[in-house]
């Protein structure tokens, strides 16, 4: 199981790349670091904290709405977070604002991810936390089944717009395995953030690199997870689902589904 989930994990993350990111391999701009020692509460508000992040990231704000997202999954000052396939780190240092000095964001990525398209990610990550402008941001440069993490130790973690290809590629039992992994690193009372495309049905949802959500909140029921939020913050009423999420006329624009997972408060803090 372990070897077939790799080779998912392997597809999926090189699937739902596209053949540029703008957001993320642009050098980002000069960042003031947090005052060493500084008290969780003492920061300015977030939206005030998300401004002061590279141009080319800001930029993609209206479709990916940050502030409110962060608010919707209730992650704050101090927290632990994992951003699964971080890639260029886009969604990493929005977390890296949310969590404040006093957290940690840990930017997941596997070989095979910063390998790609000739490193793409490997140079957006490196650019993106050089000379430390992100000293809460620790890369995690490891595959999902030896991410060298205790299991129970994260508050949260995040998977934006990767899950539709872990499910069009490994089917239910794939993607459940997936969701088992994560809620192992969970602390009790942890909160797992999924944001994808929205799929239609009988659609090729897979070659659009989409996903029905009815099939994603079967294997949410299956799992050990409790969902507790469903939000239409990411919602486009002008996507009719038939496109590609690359393609010109969408892309950034596509219409999601945001979804907060619970670990239940009762689990065991290494799993089920």
């Amino acid at each position: 199981m372990s070897r077939i989930f790799l080779l998912i994990s392997m597809l999926a993350v090189a699937a739902c790349q596209p053949p540029s990111d703008p957001g993320g391999a642009d050098a980002p701009s000069a960042s003031v670091a947090p005052a060493p020692g500084a008290e969780v509460g003492a920061l300015p508000s977030l939206a005030e904290r998300l401004a002061d992040r590279p141009e080319a990231d800001r930029a993609r704000d209206a479709g990916r709405m940050p502030a409110e997202v962060v608010e919707f999954l209730g992650i704050e000052e101090g927290m632990t977070v994992l951003d699964v396939f971080s890639a260029g780190g886009w969604y990493a240092e929005v977390l890296s604002h949310a969590v404040g000095p006093a957290g940690t964001v840990y930017a997941q990525n596997t070989e095979f991810l910063l390998s790609m398209r000739d490193g793409a990610n490997e140079k957006a990550m490196a650019a993106r936390l050089a000379d430390g402008r992100l000293p809460n941001v620790q890369r995690l440069d490891r595959e999902l089944d030896d991410l060298g993490l205790a299991p129970g130790s994260v508050d949260a973690a995040m998977l934006a717009l990767n899950f539709h290809d872990i499910y069009n590629r490994g089917g239910p039992d794939g993607a459940l395995a997936f969701l088992g992994r994560i809620y192992s690193l969970l602390k009790p009372g942890g909160v797992l953030g999924l944001i994808d495309h929205h799929g239609a049905a009988g659609n090729d949802n897979a070659a659009l690199h989409r996903v029905e959500k009815a099939k994603v909140l079967e294997v949410i029921d299956a799992s050990d997870f409790v969902l507790e939020g469903e939000s239409d913050l990411l919602v486009n009423p002008d996507d009719d689902m038939t496109s590609m999420v690359f393609a010109p006329e969408i892309r950034g624009r596509t219409s999601r589904f945001l979804l907060r997972l619970r670990k239940p408060a009762d689990a065991t803090a290494v799993g089920p």
